[in-house]
């Protein structure tokens, strides 16, 4: 346990993968009692949430972002929640040619996380992954997700920072309303902005963001980039640091809630842990097939299966 801890601590690769893992298969306990070790220790890292639809560009936005921050030398960490790729420790995710230059960067850890149908159970798979990269002296930790669904939506709620990114041309605007992206988008990217609809998605977007209300009276930016060139990302970063700035001290309130979220998640994951330990499957079959059938309603269910295992 000493010498993985030591090795997290120097930003050892082979370590700090294998770890991740073991805490995405949950099943070693030796992996949560390394969280218990280095959780006291973090807190460092600034965390920034990306989302947004299929296409939209997001991983070549976020290695431009992450080379951004290597030329000022800060560590970058960077987790895709893919739901199709599961790469093993630190897996390139999108284009590999165009992730060459990162990959190959000490100073860049780059993990892929699918979510094999199970996006409420991966939450604490990628919460635990920014924590062991915190603790690895990460300073910038990327976190990109597929889709503005709610399950990625509270994978991303993890951030300090959240980006959302639109293309011109998709529908985007209506399509964030519905999925209730706008509440937690902090900074609105326009990427592409090469394409000719760009003014028309611009305009749209901006009377959107004139209905939203903040209670911390930001006013969400809208920035225009073309990721495949780099054009304004420089910008974006920027803008990500005037929002950390903004929120200095509002970040409290928000660190309070993601660890609420956390806690509560691991509680239910315990839960359900424990009912498929100590349940035999016969019984679930059993009272499932009474509650489908409605024989007894599900709080009478649930009220079953806690006795069972407590």
């Amino acid at each position: 346990m000493a010498e993985k801890l030591q090795k997290i601590s120097q930003g050892d690769v082979r370590t700090i993968a294998r770890v991740l893992t073991e805490l995405e298969r949950q099943q070693a306990p030796w992996a949560r009692q390394l969280i218990r070790e280095v959780y006291p220790k973090t807190g460092r890292a600034l965390i920034i949430g990306v989302t947004g639809s299929p296409g939209s560009g997001k991983s070549t936005l976020v290695a431009r972002m992450a080379l951004t921050y290597r030329e000022s030398g800060l560590k970058v960490g960077i987790i895709a929640v893919d739901p199709t790729s599961p790469f093993s420790g630190g897996a390139i995710l999108g284009d590999r040619i165009r992730m060459q230059s990162l990959a190959s960067d000490p100073g860049v850890f780059i993990r892929s996380m699918a979510t094999r149908g199970q996006l409420g159970g991966l939450s604490a798979a990628v919460e635990d992954a920014l924590t062991i990269l915190d603790a690895a002296g990460f300073q910038i930790l990327l976190l990109e997700t597929v889709g503005v669904g709610q399950d990625e939506i509270d994978i991303v709620s993890t951030a300090q920072v959240t980006i959302l990114v639109l293309v011109p041309g998709m529908g985007d605007g209506v399509q964030a309303i519905k999925a209730g992206v706008m509440e937690i988008a902090d900074v609105f990217v326009i990427n592409k902005a090469d394409h000719p609809e760009t003014s028309r998605a611009e305009r749209e977007l901006r009377s959107f963001l004139r209905m939203v209300t903040r209670d911390d009276r930001w006013e969400p930016p809208l920035i225009k980039t073309v990721a495949t060139t780099g054009e304004g990302v420089e910008e974006l970063v920027n803008t990500v640091q005037r929002f950390y700035d903004f929120r200095k001290d509002r970040i409290d309130s928000r660190t309070k809630a993601v660890a609420r979220q956390r806690l509560l998640r691991l509680v239910s994951q315990r839960l359900v842990s424990r009912i498929q330990v100590s349940v035999p499957e016969t019984e679930l079959d059993q009272l499932t097939e009474r509650l489908a059938s409605r024989e007894v309603d599900p709080d009478t269910a649930l009220d079953e299966l806690v006795r069972k295992v407590t």
